[in-house]
Order: structure tokens, then sequence, then C-alpha cells
């Protein structure tokens, strides 16, 4: 009775085999265990460059799979960035005045950013105290120099770089575990100084030099436009 089962399930299989072979070809295990027995059959001393050539195809399609994984990874990553610059926008036009607008800096844009510190640099000719917390008042000049780090070179509208520690001058002691940053000059229009935007984070990772900028340019040239209006 069970030899008749198991020559019952033999001719299923084989059926269901030759119906559909996609089914052991779609199979990479199976695939695998196929070639290694017709291997062994053959003996050792014979090159199955078929059986090559399917290793060789095997390979390709893995590094295929792991070139199509990292293209969907980074497209998914580049998404949620721009959804995020786009809720940072959003709040930059919903804020009314000045004051709202400096609070939701270091309380919505941070916690969108997912940042731990936010400040906006403004360079002044006077020793005014800051309107805001978020607010530090620089001499003139401070925003070029900390950004090239007193070097004379060329400036680009963000930069974004790894730190031992942050600035005590822009966050205070706070400066002292933060380890990356993003560095947004911002252009305030005729007649007055430059000011930036800075994002700070304790992950020495979150922001690097070789990462994209386009996003948070486009959140420097909104800051700029919404800040004019309000210094008006």
């Amino acid at each position: 009775m069970a030899d008749q089962t198991a020559r019952a399930a033999g001719h299923d299989w084989r059926d269901r085999i030759l119906t559909d072979p996609d089914m052991i070809l779609d199979d990479r295990d199976l695939m695998r265990a196929l070639i290694a027995a017709n291997e062994r059959q053959m003996g050792q001393n014979i090159v199955d460059l078929r059986g090559v050539a399917m290793e060789r195809l095997e390979a390709r399609l893995d590094r295929l799979e792991d070139t199509h994984r990292s293209v969907i990874a980074a497209a998914y990553e580049n998404l949620a960035g721009t959804n995020q610059i786009h809720r940072c926008v959003l709040k930059l036009l919903e804020a009314p005045d000045l004051p709202t607008l400096l609070d939701q800096l270091t309380g919505d844009l941070a916690d969108i950013v997912r940042v731990d510190r936010v400040r906006l640099v403004l360079e002044a000719t006077d020793s005014a105290d800051p309107p805001h917390a978020a607010v530090v008042p620089v001499e003139a000049g401070f925003v070029r120099d900390y950004i090239t780090q007193g070097r004379d070179v060329p400036t680009c509208q963000v930069t974004l770089r790894q730190c031992a520690q942050a600035s005590d001058a822009v966050f205070g002691d706070a400066g002292d575990w933060l380890r990356s940053e993003a560095l947004l000059s911002l252009d305030l229009g005729q007649g007055r100084l430059p000011g930036m935007l800075v994002f700070a984070s304790e992950d020495p990772h979150q922001f690097r030099a070789n990462q994209g900028t386009e996003l948070l340019t486009f959140l420097a040239g909104a800051l700029e436009r919404v800040l004019r209006r309000h210094l008006q």
C-alpha cells in the first residue's frame, strides 16, 4: 500500500513538472541540487561548462538583486527626505509673524528633520539682545568664516560636515556633544547682512560631506523668502 502511494505521488509530481517546468527553474535550491547530482554522475574528470555558466549566471543574478534592493532603498530614503522638507516649508509658510516662525524652527522643524539643535545665526552691527532663544547674533563676517573654517575657499549654500564638537559660539554648552551639522547660508536681501540656519545632531553620521544637498538647498531658499517678508 505504501509503495502504491509513493508511486502515485511520484507520478503526480512528474505530471506537475511536465505541465509546469518553471516550477523547478524558479526554485534556486532545487536547481542547485539537480546540477550537483548531474555533476556526480559525470565524475570528477569532466568539466561541465553548463554548470560553470550556471554558477556565473547565479552570481550575476545575486549582484543584480543586491543592486535592485539598494536602488529601492535609496528611492524610499529620497522620498522620505522630500516629504520631510515639504512639511518644513509648509510650516514656514504658515507662520503669521516672526516670533511664531522662530518658535517653529526649534519646535516643529527640529522634530520633522529629527535634529537635536536648530539655530538661526544672524550677523549684526550692534550687540542687541536676541529676540528668541533660537537666534544667535554674531558680528559681520562670522557666517563665511564659520562655513569655511577660516579658509580662503568658495562657499556653497549648503554645507554638511562632521565635527569633533560643534561651536560653543553657536550652540553654547550643547556644542560639546554635537557631532555633525548642516549649515544653510541665507541671503536676507539687499542692504541686510547674511544669516545662516544650522541643524546639528549628536549622531556623527546624520550629516556628512558626501550626502546630497538639493533638498536642503530648497529649504534654505524657502526660508530666505519667508524671513525677507517678516523682516520688512
